[in-house]
């Protein structure tokens, strides 16, 4: 098949340029608007909209940093310890799923702090919105041509510009569909159940991780990681421990009883 190259940039304002890329985080954060506010009112939790915007500005500025210092540690250590400025340059890429998971739970557990608000709750309420988040992340990954899949010789592969002459599974749209949409119709559906504090968040937890775990084999290493144990992606590695954390997540939220309200 034939990539369908898009401009990365969607307008250009004199020196200013709006990138598709940016426009998909955007659309991500309204959209976890709109689903805390519905899954709060629904499940009876006392949240108004001050708090959910407050939630997702901790949320929002925890996914950006996290993400950021995440590919730094996780993924060019060795880079970045040398040149340690170049933590800042995020105009020349590198961002990590997991790293912006571990600034959401930062994130959500200052504000929680701050507000006496129930941390599970709003991880359930939170988990519920990601993954409509990691759909549009992972079309931008698409638009910009990166994160691209390895060589294959399926009939639906693709010849990504940068990424050399062979064809390559379009392993962004994998992710967006079983990361994001698959995901989210699960969730919601077990939302609809009365389910203890914390289920939500940790069956997202197992969830994500076995999806990504299993399309990460369809996903090119980064090249300057490659494999880390044995067949086996940094982002695996992530995911087997982001699953353990799932489970034992699912352990402690059995112990809890199902409760209205979020204080």
């Amino acid at each position: 098949m034939t990539y369908p190259t898009i401009d990365p940039v969607l307008i250009h304002l004199g020196p200013l340029q709006i990138r598709w890329y940016g426009l998909m985080y955007v659309i991500a954060f309204v959209l976890a608007y709109i689903v805390l506010i519905k899954a709060s009112r629904r499940k009876g939790y006392d949240l108004t909209r001050q708090d959910v915007g407050d939630f997702l500005t901790y949320a929002v500025v925890g996914v950006i940093v996290g993400a950021r210092l995440g590919f730094c540690v996780f993924y060019n250590f060795a880079y970045y310890v040398h040149h340690p400025l170049k933590v800042f340059a995020v105009w020349e890429g590198g961002m990590s799923f997991h790293g912006g998971l571990i600034g959401v739970f930062v994130g959500g557990w200052l504000y929680t702090r701050k507000s006496g608000k129930s941390y599970l709750v709003l991880g359930d309420l939170a988990a519920l919105a990601a993954p409509l988040g990691l759909f549009f992340g992972r079309m931008g990954n698409f638009i910009n041509a990166e994160l691209y899949g390895r060589a294959t010789d399926v009939p639906w592969a693709m010849v990504f510009p940068d990424a050399g002459p062979l064809p390559r599974h379009p392993s962004q749209l994998y992710e967006a569909f079983f990361e994001g949409l698959v995901l989210f119709v699960l969730l919601f559906l077990l939302s609809r159940r009365k389910a203890p504090k914390g289920f939500l968040l940790a069956a997202f937890l197992v969830g994500y991780g076995f999806f990504r775990f299993f399309l990460e084999f369809f996903r090119e290493p980064d090249p300057q990681l490659g494999f880390v144990l044995g067949p086996l992606t940094m982002g695996q590695v992530l995911c087997i421990v982001m699953v353990i954390a799932g489970i034992g997540l699912f352990r402690i939220s059995s112990t809890a009883r199902p409760r209205i309200g979020s204080r």
